[in-house]
């Protein structure tokens, strides 16, 4: 099968398009150029494209790659994406949020809409998305669409305990400096790896059958309550972090008022895969402990902390 990765050397997509040659695709990735390709085996049988993402023509250049199945890990104009493709392309797989749901109403969280979502960006992309399935489902095209929880594992900051990517942050709990949670700190926070959500990917490919006019969660087989995000890093780091505990008041309004960070902590992300997993096979091979672990070690490896 010849399978076109859009953002095929970001975080999702370097654990992604090796696992496609493995598993013997033909594999092109369109890529901005921004983030280069490994050298090593086996991405010298990778076939590269440098193109900017809606950028004027950038379908044609996509149709010139004749893809079987098109992996839009970025995700930000799939109605044109489709338009370009869909008389050639047989499956088109999109990469979603589970933030795009909106609040959950129970957990696990299943695979709809909870409520609205608080997100500009996603609310746009979420409408996109469920558009172009539709529009897939009446012309007899393949739609899958994988929704993520929090990303993590190598090659990128994992999330810290103030709901971002810093490695500022990182380097205090390094130094066990206390941690402010929202009073009593059981919000559910998933971390999951960019292996396996890479794996939900690839079982959604070999199984298109199964996995058409589907929205799949992916995640790790259980999450984390924030205080134990806050354990978990403390015993990699080999320290003891403490923890205050505050109103949601006063941590949403003074600790962290923006919603981008402070949503970690509110939306109890807890995403339901019992559906991926009977319907295509996933099954992830990380806990949430281990991928935090991977990912340290990874910033360990890359010389951003030191120890």
């Amino acid at each position: 099968m010849n399978v076109c990765v859009i953002g095929g050397t970001g975080h999702i997509g370097k654990n992604l398009t090796p696992m496609l040659v493995e598993a013997g695709h033909e594999v092109t990735i369109i890529t901005s150029g921004r983030t280069p390709a490994p050298e090593h085996k086996p991405w010298d049988q990778v076939r590269q494209v440098q193109l900017s993402y809606g950028s004027a023509g950038w379908t044609d250049v996509i149709r010139e790659q004749k893809p079987d199945a098109i992996v839009d890990i970025l995700q930000g104009n799939s109605p044109d994406l489709y338009d370009g493709l869909k008389d050639t392309c047989e499956h088109f797989v999109f990469c979603g949020s589970i933030w795009m749901f909106g609040l959950p109403r129970s957990v696990p969280t299943p695979a709809t809409t909870q409520g609205p979502c608080q997100f500009d960006g996603y609310t746009q992309r979420y409408e996109q998305m469920q558009a172009t399935r539709v529009r897939a489902a009446a012309d007899g095209r393949a739609f899958t669409a994988i929704m993520c929880p929090n990303i993590c594992g190598p090659y990128k900051i994992p999330l810290d305990c103030k709901g971002g990517r810093s490695l500022d942050v990182h380097l205090s709990h390094q130094r066990g400096e206390t941690v402010i949670l929202p009073d009593p700190g059981h919000g559910l926070i998933g971390p999951c790896d960019a292996e396996d959500i890479a794996r939900a990917f690839a079982c959604a490919l070999h199984n298109r059958d199964d996995a058409a006019d589907e929205i799949f969660n992916v995640g790790s087989a259980y999450a984390l309550t924030a205080l134990q995000l806050v354990e978990t890093y403390g015993e990699i780091y080999g320290v003891k972090i403490p923890v205050e505990l505050v109103s949601w008041e006063r941590f949403e309004g003074e600790v962290l008022p923006e919603i981008g960070a402070n949503w970690h902590f509110k939306a109890n992300m807890c995403p339901e895969i019992a559906s991926i997993s009977a319907k295509v096979g996933y099954e992830p091979h990380y806990t949430p402990e281990q991928t935090l672990e991977r990912a340290v070690k990874w910033m360990f490896d890359e010389k951003l902390l030191e120890g």
